[in-house]
C-alpha cells in the first residue's frame, strides 16, 4: 500500500459558497488527491474540508488551499461563533496508511515553512509537530484569537515557528501540525434514558467521572488537597464520550471521539460500552460510524472478533470487514458501505481499471487481447496468488476441523501468512503491467537534443530496471509460499493434501514464469553486473522451486 495522509484544514468562511468552492477547486486541481468531504457551518462561519492522498500531492493541495484562502478571506471582517485566528485557521496532517507520525511531522514542517516563507503568514506548529511543549495544544496557541495577534506577535515567546513575526491583517495566522486520526463513533443502547447513557459514557471515557460523597448524583463533590475534584478514571484512554438521545432513531447513544486509535482501538471502545451497559442492566444493540476510518481500524476489529470466536484470521479482507460490521452492529441504523466508509476504498474506487478487480472471464479476455500487456509477468503473479490461496484454504479448513479445536491458532497463523503472500502477489499482477507501460512511455520521450536523448535513455534504463525487479519480487513471493504449502501437506487436513500439492505446482509455475520475464528484460539493462547477480540468484531460486514442488507432490501422493 502506498503512504496515505489525510488533511483536514479549517477555513474561516462558512457562508459564501463561491469562496468555499474556489478553495476546494484549488485542492481538486492537484493530481493525486481526493476530496472526501466539505462541511460548511453558517453559525460558526467556518468550513472543515477533508482530503487524502500521497504525502507530496497532499502538501501541494494544502498549500494551494491556504494560498487561495489568504487571497479570498479577509479576517479583519470575519465574525463567527467558533474560535479562530486565521483565514486558514488550522491544518492538521493525519497518518492513514503506511506512514509514521514522525514522517507526518516532517511533512507538516515542510508545509509550514513554505506557507511562512512564500505567503508571509505567521505559522505555529502544534500537536506532534510542536517545537515546544506549550504549543502542543491548539487552544493555547489560539488563545485570544485573531484580535490578540498584534500584541501576541510582538512577544518573544510567541514568535512564529515559520513566517514573519508581524501581524498579517488579512490572513491572520495559521496553525499547522500532525495528529492522530480521530474517529467519531456512536454506540446504540436499548434505552431512551440520557442519564443512563451518560453513566456508560462516564464509565468509558478517559476523564471518567467526578467522585461524590454518598449519593453519586447529588452528594457533595470530593476534592483533593489542592481543592480540585477527585475523578475516577474511565476504562479507555484517549476517549471522550457523552450520552444523548437521538429522536430520529428513538434510542440513546454513547457518542465518542476516539482521539488515539493506537491506545484505544474501535473494538476496544465498543466492548467497554458493552461491559458497562451490561453491568447497568442495559444492552448494546449496535453502533454507528460518523465519517470515515482507515482500513486498518476495521481490519483490526474483525480480527479481534474472529479470535474471540477461535476462528482463523487468515481469511479475505472482505470477510474480515463483514465480521467487524456484524460484530459491532455497524449496519443497525443503516447500510454500512465499506466503499464509502473506508478511506482507502474511496481512493480504490477511482482505480477501476485494476486487473486484480476484474472477474475471471474479463481478465482472461484482457490477457488474450491484441496487446502485449497484461502478459507473462502478470500471469505469473496471478498463478502464484492462486497457489498461495490453496495453501490458505487448507489452513482454514484445518483450523476448524472437528477434533482439532486446540490447533486453531496454529493454522490461523499459517493462513494469515498465506493471505499476506496472496495479497502481495495480486498487487504485482497490476504492477507488472504498469512496469511494462513505464518502458513504453519512456520510449515515447523526445530525443531531439543531446539533453533530451540523455534524459530519454535514463528514463528507459530506470523503467527497464523496474520491469526486472517486479517479476523478481514475484519470484520471491511465490517461492515463499512453498513453506506454507509443505506444512499444509504434512500437517493439514488430510482430505485437502491434494490442494496443497496443486498449490505447489502453481508456485513453481509462478517462479519460472517470473524468471523468464526477469531474463528477457535483463538483456536491455546497461548495468550488467547487477543483472548477472540477479540472474544467478533467480536461477538458484528456480532450481530450488523444482525441488520443493517435487517433494511436496511426492509427499501428497504418499498420503493419498
Amino acid at each position: 500500500m502506498s503512504p496515505l495522509i489525510e488533511c483536514v484544514p479549517n477555513f474561516s468562511e462558512g457562508r459564501d459558497m463561491t469562496v468555499i468552492k474556489q478553495i476546494t477547486d484549488a485542492i481538486e486541481a492537484v493530481e493525486g488527491v481526493k476530496l472526501l468531504d466539505v462541511d460548511p457551518g453558517k453559525a460558526t462561519n467556518r468550513t472543515v474540508v477533508t482530503f487524502v492522498g500521497a504525502p507530496q500531492p497532499v502538501i501541494e493541495a494544502a498549500f494551494a488551499a491556504i494560498r487561495t484562502a489568504a487571497r479570498l478571506i479577509d479576517m479583519s471582517k470575519h465574525q463567527g461563533e467558533h474560535p479562530r485566528m486565521g483565514a486558514t485557521d488550522v491544518c492538521p496532517l493525519i497518518p492513514v496508511a503506511d506512514i509514521s507520525m514522525e514522517e507526518c511531522v516532517q511533512w507538516a514542517r515542510k508545509l509550514a515553512q513554505r506557507v511562512g516563507e512564500e505567503l508571509e503568514i505567521p505559522v505555529y506548529l502544534y500537536e506532534s509537530a510542536a517545537t515546544r511543549p506549550e504549543r502542543r495544544n491548539l487552544a493555547a496557541i489560539r488563545s485570544g484569537e485573531y484580535e490578540a495577534l498584534p500584541d501576541k506577535l510582538a512577544k518573544a515567546e510567541w514568535k512564529p515557528d515559520f513566517g514573519p513575526a508581524k501581524f498579517n491583517a488579512r490572513a491572520g495566522a495559521t496553525v499547522i501540525g500532525a495528529r492522530d486520526f480521530l474517529i467519531a463513533y456512536n454506540v446504540n443502547l436499548n434505552t431512551t434514558s440520557v442519564r443512563r447513557a451518560n453513566s456508560v459514557a462516564f464509565d468509558v471515557r478517559e476523564q471518567g467521572r467526578i467522585l461524590r460523597d454518598g449519593d453519586p448524583i447529588t452528594g457533595p463533590v470530593i476534592k483533593d488537597h489542592d481543592g480540585e475534584p477527585v475523578r475516577q478514571p474511565g476504562m479507555c484512554k484517549a476517549v471522550k464520550a457523552i450520552g444523548w438521545y437521538i429522536e430520529e432513531y428513538g434510542i440513546a447513544q454513547v457518542s465518542m471521539n476516539l482521539t488515539d486509535i493506537n491506545q484505544t482501538p474501535l473494538h476496544t471502545a465498543f466492548e467497554a460500552c458493552c461491559e458497562s451497559a451490561g453491568n447497568r442492566g442495559m444492552r448494546v444493540t449496535g453502533s454507528e460510524l460518523v465519517g470515515l476510518m482507515p482500513l486498518k481500524v476495521i481490519l483490526d476489529a474483525g480480527r479481534h472478533f474472529l479470535k474471540k470466536q477461535q476462528r482463523s484470521v487468515g481469511v479475505s479482507e472482505e470477510e474480515i470487514i463483514k465480521i467487524a460490521v456484524k460484530s459491532m452492529g455497524l449496519d443497525e441504523l443503516g447500510p454500512f458501505d465499506p466503499g464509502k466508509k473506508i478511506i482507502e476504498y474511496q481512493l480504490r474506487d477511482a482505480a477501476s481499471t485494476r486487473l486484480q478487480d476484474m472477474n475471471l472471464r474479463i481478465f482472461a479476455n484482457e490477457t488474450a487481447a491484441e496487446s502485449p500487456a497484461p502478459g507473462g509477468g502478470s500471469i505469473a503473479a496471478y498463478v502464484g496468488a492462486l497457489g498461495a490461496s490453496l495453501g490458505v484454504m487448507v489452513a482454514n479448513l484445518s483450523s476448524h476441523k472437528r477434533g482439532w479445536d486446540d490447533r486453531w491458532e496454529e493454522f490461523s497463523a499459517w493462513a494469515e501468512k498465506g493471505q499476506q503472500i496472496k495479497d502481495a502477489l495480486l498487487r504485482l499482477v497490476d504492477e507488472d503491467t504498469q512496469a511494462f507501460q513505464g518502458i513504453m512511455e519512456a520510449f515515447q520521450l523526445p530525443k531531439g537534443t543531446d539533453a533530451e536523448k540523455a534524459a530519454r535513455k535514463q528514463a528507459i534504463q530506470a523503467a527497464t530496471k523496474q520491469a526486472i525487479e517486479t517479476p523478481y519480487r514475484t519470484m520471491e513471493l511465490a517461492f515463499s509460499s512453498f513453506e506454507l504449502l509443505e506444512q499444509m501437506v504434512r500437517t493439514g487436513n488430510p482430505n485437502s493434501i491434494s490442494d496443497g500439492a496443486v498449490g505447489a505446482l502453481c508456485a513453481r509455475a509462478a517462479v519460472h514464469g517470473a524468471y523468464l520475464n526477469v531474463t528477457i528484460n535483463a538483456k536491455d539493462l546497461d548495468d550488467k553486473a547487477y543483472t548477472a547477480e540477479l540472474l544467478r540468484k533467480g536461477k538458484e531460486m528456480a532450481e530450488a522451486a523444482d525441488r520443493m514442488e517435487q517433494e511436496i507432490v511426492a509427499l501428497a501422493r504418499s498420503g493419498m
